[in-house]
This record gives structure tokens, sequence and C-alpha cells, in this order.
């Protein structure tokens, strides 16, 4: 019997697309072989030193919240202006580093589900536009400063999750279903886990129809505005875990059952390492080595210590003990494909 997939092309789903900036207006389209999707959420990092971007349909395209930054949700009314078919359109804002004439950009997407709808699930009502076949959901909600519950529309339960508040200068709690609950990860810090998982959501994982926000500002401060972006593993499509690091060229390889078209990676173990995302448009051949960091905003490494290659079914780690990937430590990671193992051809 042959293996169907929910997503058989990640195409439709997620895309990194490279863009260079005009400095005036231009639209960005995201088709790979005349396949293209509409987004609901941008992520746009320079290459070179600027900030981590993001912008969703939700909160509006106006709406900005840097990764790389605590600071409260930006209005910018000439940055990403639209969200369309096939892409996004960005103006010529430069105080938000989107469209600096002559800049590389690249620009991670995902699709949601469109228009938000209210979501009663839990005890905080919260907004969602959610895509229950790619397993991906953006939540916003007010806090309430107690132990709550929200309603995240996916039908299963997230794998990660990355919290932040709009309207106050907070942090972006990550939870990941490869840690501890009662730890967390901060997507704006080179930080290990901490054990915050109590005042963030509770020690409780995510079900099928709820997540979770604790007592801390940080993501349920009462009468605040929140933002949560929630993936979880759809076969073939996603996936999210760990490995341990042997601090040599010939590392761990890591099962995902497709090749990735996007990776995240943290060492979570050890402070004073970076995220690091890897994606397929900006590195088109084995080894990759061209990495971002969510965390910061300088230019894109190229460090020959942190290389791995995407493969058929999943991601071999290249690099030694140098560099952030590779030392004999736990890392976590999160990963979307171009085409499930079935449909991949090598690289």
């Amino acid at each position: 019997m042959a293996t169907t997939f929910a997503v058989p092309d990640g195409r439709v789903a997620m895309a990194a697309t490279l863009y260079t900036g005009n400095g005036s207006t231009q639209t960005i389209s995201n088709a790979v072989n005349s396949v293209s999707f509409q987004p609901d959420l941008a992520w746009m990092k320079a290459r070179v030193a600027g900030s981590n971007n993001l912008v969703d349909s939700v909160r509006g395209v106006n709406k900005i919240l840097f990764s790389d930054a605590t600071t409260a949700e930006t209005t910018y009314t000439d940055n990403l202006t639209s969200f369309n078919v096939g892409g996004f359109s960005v103006g010529a804002s430069a105080s938000s580093n989107v469209n600096i004439n002559g800049n590389t950009y690249v620009g991670w997407q995902w699709k949601a589900g469109g228009t938000a709808v209210s979501n009663t699930a839990g005890t905080i009502t919260s907004s969602v536009s959610a895509n229950t076949t790619a397993g991906f959901s953006i939540v916003t909600y007010t806090g309430n400063g107690v132990n709550s519950t929200m309603g995240h529309g996916l039908g299963v339960a997230p794998a990660m999750i990355f919290y932040k508040s709009r309207t106050t200068a907070e942090g972006w709690p990550v939870y990941h279903s490869a840690l501890a609950v009662t730890n967390n990860l901060a997507l704006n810090n080179n930080n290990l886990q901490q054990p915050g998982g109590s005042y963030y959501w509770n020690n409780t994982a995510p079900t099928s129809t709820l997540i979770r926000a604790g007592t801390d500002t940080a993501n349920n401060g009462n009468g605040t505005n929140y933002v949560a972006y929630c993936w979880a593993p759809v076969a073939g499509y996603s996936a999210f875990g760990s490995y341990t690091g042997n601090g040599v060229a010939d590392g761990p390889f890591i099962y995902t059952g497709f090749r990735p078209r996007w990776v995240l990676i943290k060492n979570a173990s050890t402070a004073g390492y970076s995220w690091l995302v890897y994606d397929s448009a900006r590195n088109t051949y084995n080894a990759t080595g061209a990495n971002l960091r969510p965390n910061v905003s300088d230019l894109e490494g190229t460090q020959s210590a942190n290389l791995l290659d995407f493969v058929s079914n999943g991601i071999k780690i290249r690099g030694d003990s140098t560099g952030s990937i590779n030392s004999v430590h736990t890392y976590i990671y999160a990963a979307f494909a171009e085409n499930p193992m079935k449909y991949a051809n090598a690289r």
C-alpha cells in the first residue's frame, strides 16, 4: 500500500525565499517551479547585519516583532505591506530593514489558516488562524495573570511554541517537546534551557486543543496582548526533536523522513550558543554552512565548524566541537520539508 502524506509538497506550506532590497517597493514571489502559496507568517532577515523581522496576518501587516530583541510590537506602515497569493510585498521603510537598497534578504514563510477566528476552548478566548494540514497556527490573546489555557486550533499537540508580548518589552519564551516540560528556552538569547516551565506554562504540556500560559508577564501579564506561534509535527513535512553531539566532523544523523528546506538548531544544555537557522535557498548544495541567528542581528555566518548536510531523509551533522551544533552537548531542532523522502532527490 502506497504511503500518502498530508503535505506531499512542502512548497505549498513553507518557503525560504531570497530577494534583494531596492529601497522602494517590490513584490516578492515565493514560487518554486511555479508552486506557491499565500503566507500568514513572514520572518525576514538581512544576510548582512539587521534585525529579524516577524510579521503575521493576524496581528496585521504593519505590526513588527523582532526575535533578537525584547521590544514590544512596533508599527511600520511601509515595511511588509501585504501578504499576496504567491508571496508578499515590501515597502521603502529603512528603519525595520526589510528592503534596504542592495541588501540581500531571506524571507521564511509559513501558511496558517488566513483570517483568524474566535476560539473559546480555553479559559482565555483566543483568536486563531490554523492550518491543520500543515500543523501551524497563529494564536493571539490577552493575558489575565493567572494560570490559563488558550485554544490553538490544530487538533494535535504543538511540539514547538514561540510566545511574545505585543504590548510590553519581554523576552520570547520557547516551549519545545524535546525539553522537560519544566524547562524553556528563549528565542532572543543564547542561554541554555532554564527551569521556567512553572511560570510560563504551569509545568504542563500543550494538548490537542490547548496551549498554556502561566503567571509570568512574558506570556500572561494581566491585560497584556500576546501572540503565540504554534507548530505541530506532520509526517513527511515537519519534525521536532533532540540529538547529542559527538564532537567530530562525522557527526550524528537526524532522521526526519524528508529532505529539509529549513532547519533550526539550538544548544539546550550549555550557555553561550546561539540559535542557528539553515535553509536550502541559501545553501543549494552540501555541505550546508550559511546560517543566520534568530537571537542576534548580525550578518550571515559561514563557519566551517557549523556544517551539515541536507539529505533525502534527514540531516547529517558535519560540524566539529569548535562550532555551535556538534559539541558533546544536547541540542533541540525543528525542521520543515522540501519533499517527503519518497519524492526527494539527491542534492
